[in-house]
């Protein structure tokens, strides 16, 4: 298609502020279409202006008393310096998630772009009791997808639950998938030695777990099945790279067990670790898409998924992964189901490795993409 000036709202990014998966998702599906030959502006958070990988960046510094006022001070920060760069006008606007919907609102007559990476009842939908931003993030997320001209989600289960949330019509949201440079996740290491810096015995299987310790993604759930994996393998160790509200009661539970929780890792550490790993478990109890999914992948790991959302999408039972419920008994069954078996795990992780080739690459993503702008515009 022809060059477009695109403009990306995202209030996480690779290069200031990093929160979570949609910082590489956005950031990376910024480059790759500035590879492609397009005008990327990207608006987010944090010092700046800057430039990287042909992508434009301008920064905002919100303030606000809760995350609600916080994005709507960001929202009309953003909107200032969009128009500052609007000439000429920018053909698309992509925003990522509800955190721009004030700005949406005020450019919804242009060619607008509404992606979502999961929904506040994704997030929290089973914990929100009274909370009352839940109710106003729900809103925004309903408001933001009427408005925008076009919705896209990053994985089909993900689509059907914003038409079932939000009333959406089928032939206004498209799945579009999040994608990944796999090269980038792969790493030669000595195993062995890798598990000595952490207290592993070389030969002792590693099982290891990278992301936010939230409810949503299941930490909780891998530490209740690890007795059950200690009875099957009494040498298994496990570890827990990522921050969150969890920490206190998992570090409080994994008293006397052979688990460690590392905390944040920057990412060559996370990515040195994840290639010495025989297993990495992935127990969301909802996944959107599931971006560790991939980056286990690119390290040819073998994988123990929650079979919910994303992951059961893309994960081809004892092909290339093994899909369990989201509950500590099946993460257990799970992971005893392959850690005894080493030419398995190569063999899972193999043809997992295979699938990001073929599917996820950020290039094939871009160009489905663009095909998405087409249809704005």
């Amino acid at each position: 298609m022809r060059p477009l000036k695109i403009a990306f709202f995202c209030w996480e990014s690779l290069h200031a502020v990093r929160v979570g998966g949609l910082a590489p998702a956005a950031t990376c599906l910024a480059e790759a279409l500035a590879r492609r030959g397009h005008e990327i502006h990207f608006f987010t958070r944090g010092p700046g202006p800057d430039e990287r990988n042909g992508v434009r960046y301008h920064y905002c510094s919100p303030q606000g008393g809760n995350i609600v006022d916080y994005c709507r001070d960001l929202s009309l920060q953003a909107a200032a310096l969009f128009r500052g760069e609007d000439s000429p006008p920018f053909d698309i606007l992509h925003f990522h998630d509800w955190h721009f919907v004030e700005a949406l609102h005020l450019f919804r007559d242009r060619k607008t772009v509404l992606s979502f990476h999961s929904t506040e009842y994704g997030r929290n939908g089973n914990q929100r009791g009274g909370w009352w931003e839940f109710g106003e993030i729900s809103g925004k997320e309903w408001y933001g997808a009427y408005i925008a001209k076009r919705v896209a989600a990053v994985s089909r289960t993900l689509r059907q639950e914003v038409m079932g949330l939000y009333n959406v019509p089928d032939w206004k949201i498209d799945a579009v998938p999040n994608g990944i440079d796999p090269d980038r996740y792969y790493m030669p290491v000595d195993a062995g030695a890798v598990k000595e810096e952490y207290g592993v015995h070389p030969y002792a299987p590693l099982v290891f777990f990278g992301g936010r310790l939230a409810y949503q993604k299941g930490p909780d759930l891998l530490l209740r099945a690890v007795p059950a994996v200690l009875k099957n393998r009494w040498d298994a160790h496990f570890l827990f790279a990522g921050e969150g509200d969890m920490h206190g009661v998992l570090s409080r539970r994994a008293g006397g067990m052979p688990v460690r929780l590392l905390g944040y890792l920057d990412e060559p550490a996370y990515i040195r670790l994840m290639n010495a790993a025989d297993i990495v478990a992935i127990p969301s109890r909802n996944e959107p898409f599931g971006l560790v999914l991939t980056e286990a992948w690119s390290a040819g790991r073998c994988v123990v998924a929650s079979d919910v959302g994303g992951l059961s999408e893309n994960i081809d039972q004892f092909v290339n992964g093994v899909k369990v419920q989201p509950s500590a008994k099946g993460i257990a069954d799970g992971i005893n189901a392959v850690i005894g078996d080493h030419g398995l795990c190569c063999a899972l992780g193999r043809r997992g490795r295979e699938k990001v080739e073929r599917e996820f690459r950020w290039e094939a993503v871009a160009g489905a993409m663009e095909r998405l702008y087409e249809q704005v515009l």
